[in-house]
């Protein structure tokens, strides 16, 4: 996999789309410079896949603060439909990071503006600080 490099413009890479499975997801460390989100850790992020398309958001359960996956890159569901938190089974929806399930009902993830460019993941610089 590409680590994530600049891709000019304040922005970066975090790797081609096809190393993320369809229907499926992946985690990346923390910008450069990122904030702790627990103790030892720093916020990463995660992208999910849908064909085409790509959903990041920062790697942060909106409820304590901690990452979400158990496991790296075991960010959804058996059945690949919800992002769940695995500290206290919270349910996103992949389309807007929503909390449709447990202790944060309502609230939602922090989403990340990324891009699709020759191919190539793409999202702001200072994403996940």
């Amino acid at each position: 996999m590409q680590s994530a490099v600049s891709a000019g413009g304040g922005e970066r890479t975090l790797c081609r789309l096809d190393e993320i499975p369809d229907n499926g997801a992946r985690g990346f460390p923390a910008a450069p410079g990122g904030f702790p989100a627990a103790p030892g850790g720093f916020t990463g992020l995660f992208a999910v896949r849908r064909g085409g398309r790509v959903f990041v958001y920062v790697n942060s359960c909106p409820h304590v603060g901690l990452p979400l996956e158990p496991l790296p890159h075991r960010f959804l569901d058996a059945r690949k439909q919800n992002i769940v938190c695995s500290a206290h089974g919270a349910r996103f929806r992949v389309e807007d990071g929503v909390c449709i399930s447990g202790p944060c009902m309502g609230d939602a993830l922090e989403a990340v503006e990324a891009r699709i460019v020759d191919g190539q993941v793409v999202v702001p610089a200072d994403a996940g600080r």
